[in-house]
């Protein structure tokens, strides 16, 4: 099963530094076991451009459309035998002590 990974900031980030995971290993040991098909880093949140149709008038707003103190700053594709897989993958993601991970099962419109 496919599973998005979003990798958000938090403002409340564990304060417990030891054993800190490294993100350049978590990525290589997900990358080598067929876990993280993709993933990259976000560009800054003032690069964000939000649109919306309403009424049929094209409305764009530069920024984030959402006034949130959590900022999406990465992503990651994952394919896990199930949801527990992928709550351990995201576990050992650093920013799953930094900041926190959301992890939403891509639809299945074929069942």
């Amino acid at each position: 099963m496919k599973y998005l990974m979003f990798v958000c900031t938090d403002p409340e980030p564990d304060t417990d530094k030891e054993n800190e995971p490294d993100i350049d290993v978590w990525v290589a040991e997900n990358d080598a076991n067929g876990r993280r098909l993709q993933g990259n880093v976000l560009a800054p949140k003032s690069s964000a451009t939000t649109v919306r149709v309403r009424s049929g008038e094209l409305l764009i707003t530069d920024g984030p459309f959402a006034e949130t103190r959590e900022v999406i700053v990465g992503f990651d594709l994952l394919q896990c035998a199930d949801l527990d897989e992928a709550i351990e993958v995201a576990r050992a993601h650093p920013m799953a002590r930094r900041g926190r991970i959301e992890i939403r099962p891509l639809a299945d419109f074929e069942q």
